[in-house]
């Protein structure tokens, strides 16, 4: 029997964890936590110093069992949860299960699962830190009385199943206040001029600044067609002069090693992941794949991590890799992205990285799975990128002068890939400047000038990587917290993701709506940035976690006594449609039900007529041309365009139908939708067709 336990929390850890240590180790997975506040209940005693009410969590009991026979039996027992605050509280539960003293030196940490690192953690075994346990705790209790307190009024004035949460209330706030600002925003009116020119055949572009007068540039903002066309009869007839050239350098540093929310965002743009798939497939990659012969190994650093700080150890190694592969001019000699402004506590992690970087990507290909190979690729460019020099561009500006109209050419060559030999983040990054070998004084042929009007653009709707790093910069939650809020936002119905960008529904207008209107507190951001800071104060051991619960609910309560009086005088009113009750006459109103929304008649109890809500485009279905397109959602909550005739017209697309047919092949045309702007175009990929 094996003298030592090891709790880990997954058991695809434990296994990997088990392989290593060997026979006289044996290691069990608590799966998550085995402690918790009680679902029934609020589980807190506000007038007992906020004390929590743990138990332990329903259907977990067979498992307890086993913990408790298996450390009985055991002559030392090590709590191996990972490494953050989170697996320092569910260590602390186990202690409190298994009747350890906190104060026994029972807790190892790694930030990798590597033999080296777990043999070195296993000899190095600490006390629990109260800290980090407290900062937990904290956390903990401000969303259950933010959860348990708010969530039965919205239950009250809007319907059941409603939740409002710390973090997750912020997150919707943001989506519905840029919704805001695309519906208020004012397109304003530029116009730009472009000069397409030529020297010995060789073709660039050039675009109008302004003027120059007296040896000095004055740029000038074109708002108008006539101020264009008089720019234009100033140039007409008149030679383009070379006036100046500049030549210069320009360096582009390597990125650091991912954090969390760089790398949910790095594989949202890159790979298309959610921010729930990137962690999923990072987690597998931590805990370890089997490599055939070397057995099962963790391939990457722990991924829930803000600090870019890297090991030394893996700084000389992949220096060696560096110099070996690519040259020593590639190196950058080193560098651990350590932040000085960190205190220790908030940089105990390292940044995400390979545990060994001599396991190329396309070396192990053939034991990951597809996602595992991208994710893995990713993290691996960016790391070894990270400790490469920088990528240099050869520059060139050149100033051409027609009269005192100013136009500007410039462009960029690279000369030195640097860090873009693994790690290239746009296309752009490697283009070659297109402008000819230009001399002070040339006179260049005008081949077209190119005026074009133009209208300024509302801000982008938020993409999930767009939203995570909106979070991240207000200091709205942790690297553990983004995935889970933006799932939650999305199981409450309170957003909808369509084409990879977030839309608030009625139901998160609303709810936002009244959590504004009472809760300043919950969604204000920059009080909740504050208290995540009280939280790290907490983890550092400069404050008591009693202490920044009960400076929040002070002023919560006065906000909950407030909207517990004046709720029941706040009237949330049905939509009133244009439909007509067929059985009483009276216009039928939109209510919202388990499945969406329908209509019902206002006589209700009366009469109790309701009927399917048919969200018409106004746009004739292209099959059968008597039906309208209506817009539906799947079981999954995508969007998608079919015929009202439904089942006698079988018409369905994606994209929303739009009421053209294409001038080239006839077929209707759609609008596709994306974060950059909405283009007509024909619904036939072969014929291609963008409306103008």
């Amino acid at each position: 029997m094996a003298k030592n336990l090891v709790i880990v929390e997954s058991p695809a850890k434990a296994k990997t964890i088990g392989k290593i240590l060997g026979k006289s180790y044996k290691v069990i997975a608590s799966v998550g936590h085995i402690r918790d506040l009680p679902k029934s209940t609020l589980g807190i005693d506000i007038e007992d110093n906020f004390k929590p009410k743990y138990i332990n969590i329903r259907g977990k009991g067979p498992l307890i069992n086993e913990l408790k026979k298996e450390g009985k039996n055991a002559d030392k027992i090590l709590l191996a949860t990972d490494p953050d605050r989170e697996g320092e509280a569910i260590s602390w539960h186990l202690a409190y299960i298994l009747d350890i003293d906190p104060n026994d030196k029972v807790r190892v940490e790694f930030n990798e699962i590597t033999s080296n690192a777990i043999k070195n953690a296993i000899k190095k075994p600490r006390a629990l830190d109260i800290n980090l346990i407290d900062a937990q705790q904290a956390r903990r209790i401000l969303d259950r009385l933010v959860g348990y307190k708010i969530s039965p009024l919205l239950w009250k004035k809007i319907k059941k199943g409603l939740s409002a949460g710390r973090v997750q209330s912020v997150a919707v706030k943001f989506i519905c206040d840029r919704e805001e600002e695309i519906d208020n925003f004012i397109p304003q009116e530029y116009w730009t001029i472009k000069a397409l020119l030529s020297k010995d055949r060789e073709s660039f572009e050039a675009n109008f600044i302004g003027k120059y007068i007296n040896n000095k540039e004055k740029k000038v903002e074109l708002k108008t067609e006539e101020e264009v066309n008089k720019i234009l009869s100033e140039i007409e007839n008149n030679n383009f002069i070379v006036h100046g050239i500049k030549r210069g350098q320009r360096k582009r540093k390597p990125y650091p090693p991912f954090t969390t929310s760089t790398l949910q965002q790095d594989a949202s743009k890159k790979l298309g992941f959610t921010t729930k798939k990137t962690m999923m497939v990072a987690q597998q990659l931590y805990e370890g794949i089997d490599l055939g012969k070397e057995g099962t190994i963790g391939l990457i650093t722990y991924m829930r991590t803000d600090s870019t700080r890297i090991a030394k150890e893996a700084i000389n190694s992949t220096k060696d890799f560096i110099y070996k592969n690519f040259g020593k001019e590639y190196s950058n000699g080193g560098k651990d992205y350590t932040n000085k402004s960190k205190k220790e506590t908030q940089d105990a992690h390292e940044g995400i990285r390979p545990t060994n970087v001599l396991r190329i990507p396309d070396e192990i290909k053939g034991f990951l799975s597809k996602d595992q190979f991208k994710l893995y690729k990713l993290i691996w460019d960016r790391f070894v990128g990270s400790q490469m020099k920088e990528a240099i561009y050869d520059t060139l500006s050149v100033n051409i002068l027609n009269n005192d109209n100013l136009f500007k050419a410039s462009g960029s060559k690279l000369a030195f890939l640097g860090f873009l030999k693994v790690y290239i983040t746009t296309d752009e990054e490697i283009a070659d400047m297109k402008i000819p070998d230009l001399n002070e004084g040339d006179i260049l042929k005008l081949k077209d000038i190119l005026p074009k009007q133009n209208f300024t653009q509302p801000p982008a709707r938020f993409t999930e990587a767009s939203l995570i790093k909106t979070m991240e910069e207000k200091g709205i939650g942790r690297p553990s917290t983004y995935a889970p809020t933006i799932a939650t936002i999305l199981a409450r119905n309170y957003v909808a993701l369509e084409n990879k960008i977030f839309y608030p529904t009625d139901l998160g207008k609303l709810v936002n709506d009244l959590l504004t209107e009472y809760f300043n507190i919950v969604v204000n951001e920059e009080f909740t940035a504050d208290l995540e800071k009280k939280l790290d104060n907490i983890a550092e051991g400069n404050l008591t976690w009693v202490e920044v619960v009960d400076d929040f609910y002070s002023d919560f309560k006065v906000e909950l006594e407030k909207a517990e009086d004046e709720i029941d005088k706040i009237e949330v009113k049905d939509e009133v449609s244009d439909v007509l009750c067929e059985k009483c006459g009276r216009n039928m109103v939109i209510k919202s039900g388990r499945y969406g929304k329908f209509l019902a008649c206002p006589g209700f109890p009366e009469c109790r007529n309701t009927k399917p809500i048919l969200d018409e485009i106004n746009v004739n279905c292209p099959e059968c041309d008597d039906g309208k397109i209506v817009r539906k959602k799947t079981k999954n909550g995508r969007t998608f365009y079919g015929c009202s005739n439904y089942p006698n017209c079988e018409f369905v697309s994606w994209d929303e139908p739009y009421d053209e047919k294409c001038p080239n092949c006839g077929e209707y045309m759609v609008i596709k939708r994306n974060k950059s702007g909405d283009t007509i175009r024909c619904s036939n990929k072969e014929c291609g067709y963008i409306k103008k």
